[in-house]
């Protein structure tokens, strides 16, 4: 369900529709468009009926902490930093929900820092959900507010941080797992 509405049971034009005005994706592989620069990137996630607001595609880039990089090109930027700009982009949408699928695998644990509370700071200041999948449990206790692990396609736990102890890890990944090793999905969520 998606506000209320069975997206199974709607048609795909239906279904298109409320997933381009209610949820942004950022992915672990940016894809952002070499050719273009940061605000023209920024400027591709714009929703149905914004039109080509550039000033609010500065204000997003500025909000990530890129309002300097406005004309550089992705391949100029760390891979941090390229990470902003796609979450930048999905902003332009202005989604109620943001699904990022890996936000941080790529990155270095300081640009991971960065990344992770840029992600914090939009739920908070926005009143956006936030749903993440992360590979670090470590990562999700200490940015999230709820975690759900799942194992085989089935939820087997959900929760909070405080709740996801080594043993309950141990029971959702197996007898080995640990903190850093185990991968879970993870919401931010009010």
């Amino acid at each position: 369900l998606l506000n209320g509405i069975d997206m199974a049971a709607a048609s795909e034009g239906r279904r298109d529709q409320l997933r381009a005005q209610t949820i942004g994706y950022i992915f672990q592989t940016f894809n952002l468009l070499q050719g273009y620069t940061c605000l023209e990137n920024v400027l591709l996630g714009m929703s149905f009926g914004r039109g080509a607001n550039r000033a609010f595609a500065r204000e997003l880039l500025e909000r990530v902490g890129l309002g300097d990089r406005l004309e550089y090109r992705p391949g100029q930027l760390s891979v941090g930093q390229q990470q902003r700009v796609a979450i930048a982009r999905a902003l332009m949408q202005d989604p109620t929900i943001i699904l990022a699928d890996e936000p941080i695998a790529s990155l270095d644990p300081m640009n991971a820092q960065v990344v992770m509370q840029t992600l914090r700071d939009i739920h908070e200041q926005d009143g956006r959900m936030v749903i993440a999948n992360l590979h670090t449990l470590d990562t999700a206790r200490r940015y999230c507010d709820r975690v759900i692990g799942m194992r085989a396609g089935r939820i087997v736990f959900d929760g909070t941080p405080e709740q996801l102890t080594t043993g309950v890890a141990r029971d959702i990944y197996g007898a080995d797992a640990s903190f850093s090793e185990a991968t879970t999905s993870t919401q931010i969520e009010t």
